[in-house]
């Protein structure tokens, strides 16, 4: 049974939004995280295991942090709130959500929203915050040492008739449902966020129709 939220838990933003502005401390993105609506311990103890990491190192929210650092990824879902869209990411050679890194940017939800507007090519994307997602996993990217990227992850909407065309970071990109992701190899982290993003997607749109 998937959970469900009363709809007043989220703001959903666009681009522009005052809610979305460039901010460079860290201490933004430890309240983005920290405000992250848990649904099982398990999330809470990665929330609480990244923010202990953004209190370490002052350096969080740059690429050469090490053993890891703060990325930002996004869920997309169709205007039905049925399919998530999913790319072939071209150096990892794994179907992903849309996300990166946040390169010195404290506005986790900011990052997600960029990450998903040049990844996917959609005009009109949004983004709904608090986040519904956090993760913790290993990267081994070409040319580059094994490190960790702690995620936190966010829904964003898609516009009715949305198309989706890649750029150099991915091979393909597709609109699946949830049952689509095992046959695509995704890892539990993919599922469990289609999982969490399809049902805040749907509260939301019974609940604020268009």
């Amino acid at each position: 049974m998937s959970p469900v939220w009363p709809s007043s838990t989220w703001r959903v933003l666009e681009a522009g939004d005052p809610g979305l502005h460039d901010d460079r401390d860290p201490m933004l993105a430890r309240r983005q995280l920290e405000a992250l609506v848990v649904i099982s311990p398990e999330q809470a103890s990665t929330r609480d295991a990244i923010v202990a990491a953004a209190r370490t190192h002052p350096d969080i929210l740059e690429r050469t942090c090490r053993p890891g650092h703060l990325t930002g990824s996004a869920l997309v879902v169709d205007a039905d709130a049925a399919r998530v869209l999913v790319l072939l990411h071209a150096k990892l050679g794994r179907w992903l959500q849309p996300g990166g890194h946040a390169d010195g940017e404290a506005n986790l939800a900011a990052v997600a929203l960029r990450e998903a507007t040049e990844e996917t090519g959609i005009a009109g994307l949004r983004v709904v915050v608090p986040a519904i997602d956090v993760d913790v996993h290993e990267v081994e990217p070409p040319a580059e040492d094994a490190h960790l990227h702690l995620d936190c992850r966010f829904l964003v909407l898609a516009p009715t008739g949305a198309r989706a065309r890649g750029n150099h970071e991915s091979r393909a990109l597709r609109w699946v449902s949830p049952e689509d992701l095992d046959a695509l190899g995704a890892d539990e982290g993919l599922r469990r966020l289609a999982r969490t993003g399809l049902a805040v997607a749907q509260e939301l749109r019974r609940c604020r129709p268009g």
